[in-house]
């Protein structure tokens, strides 16, 4: 691996070790409907990073400070085929934040329109189980991950039912998940004096900082997330947001259209 001030050097020169410039994603591949068992399912390249997503929409019980709203639970599996840097066992702490990271953005948009996943108030309602795969790392997890969500719930259908005698009988209909906003997670690594988008996992690995600006589709910030020890200045947050907006407008049209 080239050392942190060759990348250093080389970012601080406009140039990255893929040829990118600054502020420029990867290639990015978005695939809907790869899991067919599944209520919604994508499929996300980013560079060399590989994720799949798939939805899973049952009924279960409403968390009793919200007896009239649906749940979401978001889960990040780490398999040890995606990178070395994975081990087997309990969820690590990247596995943990990645999870939490991906269902704030989604939480805090309001993307799904949670009332409408009630069935009967207090008693029983949807649960909707996001559950990321990482299936290759090679840097920027939380935005691939981000996006095949988003890409797997917009695409996600769920069975009509009725309600009878304290159980949910469904019908052949489908109907599309009521979801009501678009969150796009963007993340800047801090190398040397520089931000730059979309890190790699060897930019990541010589990154002093890094901040993911999640915005939803009015433009309005919803969550965001720093890590690594490094310090960022309000300048440089400034730019991240404002970067974050610019890039998060684009992906999302893509995601929409790969929805489509």
């Amino acid at each position: 691996m080239l050392g942190q001030k060759t990348i250093a050097d080389m970012v601080a020169s406009g140039r990255r070790l893929d040829g990118r410039g600054l502020t420029d994603y990867r290639p990015l591949s978005i695939e809907t409907g790869k899991i067919e068992k599944a209520n919604g399912s994508a499929m996300v390249h980013l560079g060399k990073t590989k994720i799949l997503v798939g939805i899973k929409v049952e009924a279960g019980q409403p968390f009793p400070d919200t007896p009239n709203e649906g749940v979401l639970t978001v889960n990040a599996e780490l398999a040890p085929l995606a990178s070395p840097l994975f081990e087997a066992g309990p969820p690590s702490e990247n596995a943990i934040e990645l999870s939490r990271v991906v269902d704030r953005g989604i939480r805090e948009s309001k993307a799904i329109d949670v009332k409408k996943l009630c069935i009967k108030e207090g008693e029983k309602v949807f649960v909707v189980y996001d559950d990321v795969y990482v299936l290759d790392h090679d840097g920027n997890l939380i935005d691939a991950c981000s996006i095949a969500s988003l890409a797997a719930l917009l695409t996600a259908k769920m069975l009509d039912y009725e309600y009878k005698d304290g159980k949910v009988i469904y019908k052949s209909k489908l109907s599309a998940l009521p979801i009501q906003n678009n969150p796009v997670a963007v993340t800047l690594a801090k190398i040397g004096n520089n931000l730059v988008v979309d890190p790699t996992l060897e930019e990541e690995q010589v990154m002093s900082a890094r901040l993911t600006v999640t915005t939803e589709k009015n433009g309005k910030i919803c969550a965001m997330q720093k890590g690594g020890m490094g310090e960022l200045s309000p300048q440089e947050i400034k730019d991240a947001v404002k970067i974050s907006l610019e890039k998060g407008a684009e992906i999302r049209n893509k995601i929409i259209e790969a929805a489509k």
